[in-house]
């Protein structure tokens, strides 16, 4: 499952230098799938290709986000996610819209990081 932060975040940033696949951005920053990844194109799912480089939209204005698309919970680096680790809060959270297995995370990472 990937983790998604609620509204309760404080915008303390502590999450966003953890994740290992760069899918924590700040409110209204727009984001890239290449950014901390070894992606060159990504085929989205209407089936178009996306230049890994192109800035795509914020998920959220206000408060810091996880892009469900890039975050494996830190499988295959790290024993537990690390945003969740490191927030003051307890913001950091399983998406229950977004259930994943292990092995469905594991894909990911080496789909994100070219393995």
């Amino acid at each position: 499952m990937a983790i998604m932060i609620t509204d309760e975040c404080i915008n303390c940033g502590a999450c966003e230098p953890e994740c290992p696949n760069t899918a924590i951005y700040e409110g209204g920053l727009e984001w890239t799938w290449g950014g901390g990844t070894e992606l060159k194109e990504v085929k989205t799912e209407d089936g178009s290709v996306v230049d890994a480089d192109e800035p795509q939209e914020p998920v959220s204005d206000e408060f810091y986000y996880i892009v469900t698309g890039k975050c494996t919970e830190c499988t295959g680096f790290h024993e537990e996610p690390q945003c969740a680790a490191v927030c003051p809060v307890d913001c950091c959270v399983d998406d229950p819209d977004h259930p994943e297995s292990e092995e469905e995370l594991l894909e990911k990472k080496q789909f994100l990081h070219a393995e």
